[in-house]
């Protein structure tokens, strides 16, 4: 017995929000978006794919070019970039831990102490962010 009222409750829960939903002509389902709307304009079509003229032929300038030197020092890798034989920047990848960078000073010739050894150098960078 208690079975059959389970079930006649658990029909009429399902059925009463099928009838709720559905249209009754007495009640005409109002549109849910205003009466001034005005149709969007068709989508132009795309003009052919025309070929386009091809790049100038620019010669490439050999000391513009940056030169990578990979040297393995045990289970390190240091990269060193050099433009036009200048030193630049050295790229240190230690066998444990992140790699991290050695950039020449962009302020050459101003020294605090004349004597001091690595001037021309920056501190260390890591790479934090990479976009």
């Amino acid at each position: 017995m208690h079975l059959y009222r389970l079930f006649m409750i658990v029909s009429l829960c399902s059925i009463l929000p099928v009838m709720a939903e559905s249209e009754h002509p007495q009640h005409p389902k109002k549109p849910n978006h205003p009466d001034n709307l005005i149709p969007l304009p068709e989508v132009p079509e795309l003009p052919p794919e025309t070929d386009s003229p091809p790049l100038p032929d620019i010669p490439v300038d050999p000391e513009l070019e940056t030169e990578v030197t990979i040297i393995k020092r045990g289970e390190d890798i240091i990269e060193e970039h050099r433009v036009n034989g200048e030193l630049l920047m050295i790229k240190v990848i230690p066998r444990i831990g992140p790699p991290y960078y050695l950039k020449k000073n962009p302020i050459r010739g101003y020294h605090d102490h004349p004597g001091e050894a690595g001037i021309d150098v920056n501190p260390p960078m890591w790479q934090i962010l990479r976009f």
